[in-house]
């Protein structure tokens, strides 16, 4: 059985370098596990691998999406899926990887049962947010739902409008919907365990086919500075013309969920005039270090992880015998 290799980490942890090197020592081919990546011209801010890089090891799931299109998450494990079973048809190995935990959770544990989208709701909320604020809207998911609320960041606008829609629609929380759909999962997978049968395996068997390798520096400061290091260098590699040029499309503004994306948010208030330059570096930098805190809280509850420091030697080494030792077993 070929294994699925999911390498995730938090931003700046130096995923997409292990990741190219690794494609130098096994039979991998990567797939990008990252939300803002699909999208074509979120180049620099993202961080997506450049041409060079791409030559080495090419990238699945990359520029996939105009910026004015929404991608969801199902889109994604269904993108996910076929790239999957492509890779596996050639008897390499899939390499997935990003800091986008969602991703990761939906493409292991299935897509949770909840309703479909509401215009209607969504558009109540919506009017709300605009009065009130997205702050409040999420103190007003708080009261219903404080599990999601802590998950999930207080300018997030689009994850609290989904929170709130469900709610609205089945007087249920999504965290409610979240804890059937992986009991479901769990008992279905004792089942077929218990049960077993003649029948051939799904393409991606639940829950026991994936391996997961989460990279961090395990002295946050390291981090820390890392980000910014990185946002820095970005700046000097033409981030702020980058998205100067989306800001003169003139059919993106700060709600397209593309924009949501760290970073670039910080450099779009500071082209409209709303930060100082100086204040858009602090807050971009800021926010990036929020969302790796937000990684590395969905990363702790992951189970049965190699965890590996980013900063000790022989990291390729490492993963390479770890894998092949997989592959012996399977």
């Amino acid at each position: 059985m070929i294994p699925i290799v999911c390498l995730m980490g938090p931003t700046a942890s130096g995923k997409t370098d292990l990741a190219v090197e690794l494609t130098k020592h096994l039979p991998c081919d990567i797939i990008s596990v990252d939300s803002a990546m699909v999208y074509r011209g979120l180049d620099i801010g993202t961080a997506k691998p450049n041409i060079e890089i791409q030559r080495i090891a090419p990238h699945r799931l990359l520029d996939i999406r105009d910026p004015t299109e929404i991608y969801s998450v199902g889109d994604f494990r269904k993108d996910a899926i076929r790239e999957i079973e492509s890779i596996i048809q050639q008897g390499r190995i899939p390499l997935l990887v990003g800091g986008t935990m969602l991703y990761f959770h939906a493409l292991q544990r299935g897509l949770d049962d909840m309703p479909a989208r509401d215009l209607q709701v969504r558009q109540h909320i919506q009017e709300e947010a605009r009065q009130q604020g997205w702050p409040a809207m999420h103190a007003q998911l708080a009261t219903i739902d404080p599990q999601a609320a802590a998950r999930i960041h207080v300018q997030d606008s689009q994850r609290i409008q989904r929170a709130l829609e469900v709610y609205r629609l089945t007087g249920k929380s999504l965290t409610h919907h979240q804890q059937l759909t992986e009991k479901s999962l769990t008992q279905t997978h004792q089942q077929s365990t218990t049960d077993a049968t003649n029948q051939p395996p799904p393409a991606v068997p639940m829950l026991t086919i994936f391996h997961s390798i989460v990279l961090y520096p395990s002295d946050r400061a390291v981090l820390h500075k890392r980000i910014e290091k990185r946002f820095l260098t970005m700046l000097d590699q033409g981030f702020i013309e980058e998205v100067r040029r989306l800001y003169q499309r003139g059919d993106l503004s700060l709600d397209t969920p593309a924009l949501r994306a760290v970073g670039y948010r910080h450099v779009w208030e500071y082209l409209s005039g709303t930060l100082s330059f100086e204040e858009m570096k602090e807050k971009a930098v800021a926010a990036t270090r929020q969302l790796a805190k937000r990684q590395m809280t969905w990363l702790r509850r992951w189970k049965d992880a190699l965890w590996l420091d980013s900063e000790q030697a022989g990291l390729v080494e490492t993963v390479c015998a770890y894998l092949r030792g997989i592959a012996r077993r399977e």
